[in-house]
């Protein structure tokens, strides 16, 4: 028999056992990438989290025989609620065994809270929003997912599917290997990038050393470009900054560009390197007292990157800048001498972009899969 109990986040010990679960789980499983420890907490703790200036997430952990068999939050972002309009709560950081009877008292669980909010439509899994990691794993269990991209084994849709879940969107992640790329493709994003110049649009690399500024630059366009993408919510300053000290140790500033006209930020483009080559060896996602040396001495030695962000503003997408990027990215890689990279996630609604991955040869490899549940 399944026993839900909640979790105080409060309680050092009660969310380090929330958070250290996957590990038991996925124990042996040699695709499977611990989540830095130090982040997970930061996120989930109310205190830290700037989440929770704004919005409401409770945990459960599943028992069988006194034994940890199943998490999950339940998530209540008043934020997108205000910006959709739609009573829509969410779940996340759901992990279990694959047990029918587990993962039916934890979706209960996480439904029944939202349902008692208020809410009317369950959409996950999100954590803990679209804005962080998100979607379930459905195609492609084969290798180990890119950096801030999630993992699950193949039965969790069998147990979500049969407790009355469908498909919400299907989320995309294109392969790009430089080799690939065209010359003619080439070719036409030199030339584009030429005729854009002479009508002043200009594309550059990010400012480290103004890296405050440059974050204030980023999040409009962001927020703008990603408006109309299914279950977006804009990101707050605090949000953004919360990711980019994550991710400020790792920025490679030769990825990262910004398209500009006038003196005006309309476009970015955001790549890392994809660390999860090296984070796949910290046990437990535990920096300290070795996890670190791992991290530091590993990171020349990547030989992937993932496209994070990238997009443009409204009245800017046919120019053609998303195609620029693409190519700068790709030659960046090839001189740097990282071959591949990961396009993700595209919203398989998201004909603009899709088009444009298919134009530099890129070809879609694994998807993540958003579902929902009328409650």
């Amino acid at each position: 028999m399944t026993e839900i109990v909640s979790v105080n986040p409060g309680d050092k010990g009660q969310l380090r056992k929330f958070i250290d679960f996957p590990h038991d789980l996925y124990a042996g499983d040699p695709n499977y990438v611990p989540m830095l420890f130090m982040e997970q907490e930061a996120l989930l703790n109310p205190k830290k989290s700037p989440f929770f200036k704004h919005s409401t997430a409770v945990y459960f952990l599943a028992l069988r025989d006194g034994k940890i068999a199943g998490r999950i939050a339940a998530i209540l972002n008043r934020n997108h609620i205000a910006y959709t309009g739609r009573q829509e709560g969410f779940f996340g950081f759901f992990d279990v065994i694959n047990d029918q009877e587990t993962a039916n008292a934890l979706l209960d669980t996480a439904t029944k809270w939202l349902r008692d909010q208020g809410m009317t439509k369950v959409i996950g899994p999100a954590n803990f929003s679209t804005n962080e990691t998100c979607g379930l794993l459905v195609e492609n269990f084969d290798e180990p997912p890119f950096v801030m991209n999630t993992y699950n084994a193949p039965y969790y849709m069998e147990l979500l599917e049969r407790y009355g879940f469908t498909k919400n969107v299907d989320l995309l992640c294109y392969e790009v290997v430089d080799s690939d790329l065209p010359q003619d493709v080439m070719e036409f994003a030199d030339k584009l990038e030429q005729r854009l110049a002479e009508r002043g649009v200009t594309i550059r690399q990010i400012d480290m050393k103004n890296f405050k500024r440059e974050l204030d630059h980023f999040l409009p366009v962001y927020n703008a470009s990603w408006a109309e993408n299914t279950g977006f919510v804009p990101m707050t300053p605090d949000e953004v900054r919360q990711i980019a000290k994550d991710l400020k140790p790792v920025i490679d500033p030769d990825f990262v560009y910004f398209a500009e006209k006038e003196g005006k930020i309309i476009g970015v483009a955001l790549s890392i390197p994809n660390i999860n080559e090296i984070q796949i060896k910290i046990k437990r996602g535990r920096l300290f007292p070795f996890g670190i040396f791992k991290l530091l001495f590993g990171l020349k030695k990547i030989k992937s990157i993932r496209i994070l962000a990238l997009g443009t503003m409204k009245e800017h997408r046919r120019l053609g800048i998303d195609v620029i990027f693409y190519v700068r990215t790709m030659r960046t890689g090839l001189r740097k001498g990282i071959p591949r990279g990961e396009a993700s996630w595209i919203l398989e609604n998201n004909d603009m972009m899709n088009r444009a991955l298919e134009h530099i040869h890129g070809k879609v490899y694994r998807k993540y899969r958003l579902y929902e549940k009328t409650i």
